[in-house]
């Protein structure tokens, strides 16, 4: 793959960019110092964009009975089971920004039972777990488990579409030789965040 490569396919940006994108890439500058590689990926055509922000910003960062942090551990242990280079790097770094604790992020690249995780977060992550390795064994015992931890019925929809989107998007990733970008791998890594939560797609 030649340096700076996105993707292993040969598919570039729309040009001109619309200006709403542009003005989103120029966001995620302002705030990210960079444009995560999976936007620049969907800039060939900005319909698919659009659809694919629409649903991780509602997803990642509308309110929820989960956390912004709750939901990147899911993200990232999701990808961890699919080995989505993109999203762990990407998503391991929204957890150690988040959190400010850069072991917890490896841990849930590694190997998240070897995190300090309390009651609620092991429910959480093991039914995150479950809908990846086999979905179709779910049965309500594991959604009880959920409840018994205190989480509503909405927050265990809202555990099981986080968990289905990095599911597809950690195979479209994989697919198509998506590329972290550099920076994640730096990111947070040394100690609590300088400011401000990941905000925007990773």
């Amino acid at each position: 793959m030649t340096e700076n490569r996105i993707t292993a396919l040969d598919l570039p940006p729309a040009d001109p960019l619309p200006e709403a994108t542009s003005r989103y890439f120029d966001i995620c500058r302002e705030k990210l110092g960079m444009v995560p590689n999976v936007l620049a990926a969907y800039a060939f055509d900005t319909s698919k964009l659009d659809a694919f922000t629409a649903m991780y910003n509602d997803l990642m960062l509308a309110p929820s009975g989960l956390s912004k942090l709750e939901r990147e551990m899911i993200a990232v242990v999701v990808s961890s089971i699919n080995r989505c280079w993109y999203c762990q790097v990407a998503h391991g770094a929204a957890v150690r920004q988040i959190s400010g604790d850069p072991a917890l992020g490896e841990a849930m690249v590694m190997n998240w039972r070897a995190a300090k995780l309390d009651a609620r977060q092991w429910a959480m992550l093991t039914f995150a777990e479950k809908i990846t390795r086999a979905s179709a064994e779910i049965v309500e015992a594991d959604r009880q488990a959920l409840r018994e931890q205190g989480f509503t019925d909405r927050d265990i929809w809202d555990i099981a579409a986080v968990a289905g989107f990095f599911n597809m998007s950690n195979r479209v990733a994989s697919a198509v030789g998506m590329e972290p970008n550099p920076e994640y791998h730096t990111q947070a890594r040394w100690g609590p965040p300088a400011g401000g939560n990941h905000t925007v797609a990773g």
